[in-house]
């Protein structure tokens, strides 16, 4: 099994995102290779909460260009975790 910590690479800090804090669900950038079981246990293992529901969306590389090179940059993958009722909250900025 991989570190907990090499799954979950940031989270993922966005107007939409702290919207989501409110109903329990967190939005982290997580390894491309993951899948839903590895994150969850990632996320238990890590900030000692229950995950309830994990959605995972993929992102595919933009096409950029400089000068005559062309290329793509890295695909990205993207979860958003839901947290169970009884579970506290994750402390994602420090007060």
């Amino acid at each position: 099994m991989k570190d907990p910590r090499d799954i979950i690479k940031r989270p993922v800090i966005t107007e939409r995102s702290t919207d989501l804090m409110a109903e329990k669900k967190y939005t982290f950038e997580v390894d491309v290779k993951a899948n839903k079981t590895e994150v969850k246990d990632a996320i238990e293992s890590i900030f000692g909460v229950k995950v309830e529901k994990v959605n995972i969306m993929n992102y595919k590389g933009k096409f950029k260009r400089v000068g005559k090179y062309t290329g793509l940059t890295n695909r990205r993958r993207k979860a958003i975790i839901k947290l169970t009722a009884e579970s506290n909250e994750i402390e994602l900025f420090e007060v």
